[in-house]
């Protein structure tokens, strides 16, 4: 199956550090992938080379043309001063009907809030506006950064599950930024775990046993991942330990000794 999008070799520097070291990466239609890292592992900065605001970088990109691309970010400034509801926030997103913008809104079970105030809305009310203004483009590719935080635990599997049935009706590949792996294991096709230069990468169930994730995030995975395991709808993976990857975890040569 041919990517949608390809990053070969694309490295970043600032001041001489490098903050992304050759990374390559495909995204699929209709396949969800996890970028995981620790803070200022460079997560950031690759979400900006995908979105084409980080313009300085070496190594090349390979996308359609006309990509369409929906994009949430991690963090919603507003100026408190401005009223603002939800129906004109969406509309500053483009040209859109009033059916249009009702009907974003219903696909992301917000529809009820069409007239409330931006303000007001809780962490996971807010996270459904931005995935329906997103999802207002008809994305071939959606870039969702971490999508969950400030959102309570129910609110989290709501949101997920609800990603992965956009994943499934929009036919889109959809790329997410989290920092915690247990949230985002049971709807994730594909993990990279980023640290400057990729760690490893491959189905969830083979990533959290990887020697390289181990050291980046130790090994806290029982009852956790015991209680999204349960959530679990297998569609395309079992964690029980049938990975759907084609291949298991794949190491990176930077990481010496530790070659799976």
């Amino acid at each position: 199956m041919s990517a949608l999008v390809e990053l070969n070799n694309i490295c970043v520097t600032f001041n001489d550090k490098r903050v992304l070291d050759s990374i390559s990466v495909e995204l699929h239609k209709g396949q969800i992938t996890t970028l995981i890292g620790p803070n200022g592992a460079g997560k950031s900065t690759l979400v900006k080379v995908l979105l084409g605001l980080q313009t300085s970088y070496t190594g090349t990109i390979n996308k359609p043309k006309r990509m369409r691309i929906g994009y949430v970010p991690q963090k919603l400034k507003l100026n408190e001063s401005l009223p603002l509801n939800v129906t004109r926030f969406l509309k500053i997103a483009g040209r859109f009907s009033q059916q249009e913008l009702n009907e974003a809104l219903k696909l992301v079970g917000a529809d009820h809030l069409i007239t409330a105030n931006m303000h007001a809305l809780s962490g996971g009310e807010t996270q459904r506006v931005l995935l329906a203004r997103a999802l207002l483009q008809r994305p071939d590719l959606l870039v969702l950064d971490e999508p969950a935080q400030g959102v309570d635990v129910q609110g989290q599997i709501d949101l997920y599950n609800l990603i992965d049935s956009i994943r499934h009706r929009f036919g889109c590949a959809i790329f997410m930024v989290s920092h915690d792996l247990h949230l985002v294991m049971a709807k994730t096709d594909h993990v990279i775990c980023l640290q400057h230069h990729i760690c490893c990468s491959g189905a969830p169930a083979d990533i959290t046993k990887h020697p390289n994730y181990l050291a980046l995030f130790g090994d806290h995975r029982t009852d956790a991942l015991a209680f999204y395991q349960h959530q679990h709808d297998h569609h395309h993976h079992d964690l029980a330990g049938e990975p759907v990857a084609e291949d298991g975890a794949t190491c990176s040569h930077h990481n010496h000794g530790h070659h799976s």
